[in-house]
């Protein structure tokens, strides 16, 4: 179960359309993930929904943008590789 919750802060901090969604929707959010195979135990599901959901975004504006999946519906500036 560990690798299912290293695995969601990993796209909830790279993946900006997913971290959008899951501030919208952390509950919903959480289900759509379950139904692409992240087991989370009920106690990791109440610990992602009970934090601070802005953590995300400060934690995705310090890694570098090339690690970054950007969303289509916003404008990024940066370096390509």
């Amino acid at each position: 179960m560990q690798r299912s919750v290293e695995l969601l802060i990993g796209r909830l901090i790279t993946d900006e359309e997913f971290r959008l969604a899951f501030q919208r929707d952390p509950r919903g959010t959480l289900d759509r993930a379950a139904e692409w195979g992240l087991e989370l135990t009920d106690c990791e599901l109440q610990a992602l929904m009970a934090g601070d959901r802005t953590l995300w975004n400060r934690f995705a504006e310090e890694i570098d943008a090339r690690l970054q999946k950007a969303s289509l519906k916003h404008e990024r500036g940066g370096d390509e590789c």
